[in-house]
């Protein structure tokens, strides 16, 4: 529809979707927060493979009157395990690899899968796209329809795995509280780290949308089911932090495996509080 002595002014957009040229008209440094995503995953990477394949001085028992294990040997079910290491009755003798090889893809499966975790390696590795109003590196979209991406749907079943590994961490967070030789029961630094360690992973699960959507997903009407409204309700505080939580708890639990690490090694023994 035109209208009768109407001016035209033509519109010309600077930019273009994809491509070097032309990628944004922002003026501010949106590639700052890409950068530091980009630095801290790649550092945690580095750092988890090495101490994965270092594969020694994870666990530190009763020759030191404590009982710490690190969070990426945990729970540690092979024969290869350092003696007290094990705490399971399922035991695999076949195995000769590092045993946190077996543990490792629980966990690393939630947080690859994680739907802001993806958010922060696309943007950091992929630039798919680098920040809001900011073009894609890629002249293509496709999403997450084809293969590797497809199997980032499988994210709500690793939810599940990823509880399971929290109770367990929760287990070792407990059995720090033992101090065997030196009173028996206690609290040391270690014992604190092994705490906070498992506080921040289940703040980091409990405050996904899986968790959300289980609670409060495919409900008509909560006036209906108000156990779960009131879940919904406590967890979507949680939500809006989950980014905060997946960040401090991915740091923690790496800093968790070099506190257990430096105390096995003999750098300095871990401080009995009371």
């Amino acid at each position: 529809m035109s209208v009768e002595g109407a001016t035209i002014t033509p519109v010309r957009l600077g930019g273009v979707r994809g491509g070097p040229a032309a990628r944004t008209l922002r003026r501010d440094r949106w590639w700052v927060q890409p950068a530091i995503s980009a630095v801290v995953l790649t550092a945690f990477v580095v750092y988890s493979t090495w101490a994965v394949f270092v594969n020694k001085d994870y666990y530190v028992g009763a020759a030191a009157h404590r009982d710490l294990i690190s969070p990426f040997f945990s729970p540690c079910i092979t024969a290869s395990c350092v003696a007290g290491a094990h705490g399971t009755f399922l035991v695999i003798t076949w195995w000769h690899i590092t045993p946190a090889l077996l543990i490792l893809g629980g966990p690393l499966g939630f947080r690859l899968t994680c739907y802001y975790y993806r958010r922060a390696y696309y943007r950091a590795f992929w630039q798919s796209p680098p920040a809001c109003a900011v073009a894609d590196a890629h002249t293509r979209y496709t999403g997450e329809t084809r293969f590797p991406l497809i199997f980032q749907n499988i994210h709500r079943y690793f939810f599940y795995i990823g509880l399971i590994f929290n109770v367990i961490l929760t287990i070792d967070a407990v059995m720090a509280f033992r101090l065997p030789g030196d009173g028996g029961i206690g609290v040391s630094v270690g014992t604190l780290v092994l705490v906070v360690n498992a506080v921040l992973l289940w703040t980091y699960s409990l405050s996904c949308h899986a968790a959300r959507h289980l609670c409060g997903g495919h409900v008509d009407a909560f006036s209906k089911h108000p156990v779960r409204h009131r879940l919904w309700r406590l967890l979507t505080p949680l939500n809006a932090r989950h980014m905060q939580f997946a960040w401090v708890s991915l740091v923690f639990v790496a800093l968790t495996d070099l506190y257990v690490r430096l105390v096995a090694s003999g750098a300095f023994t871990d401080p009995k509080i009371f």
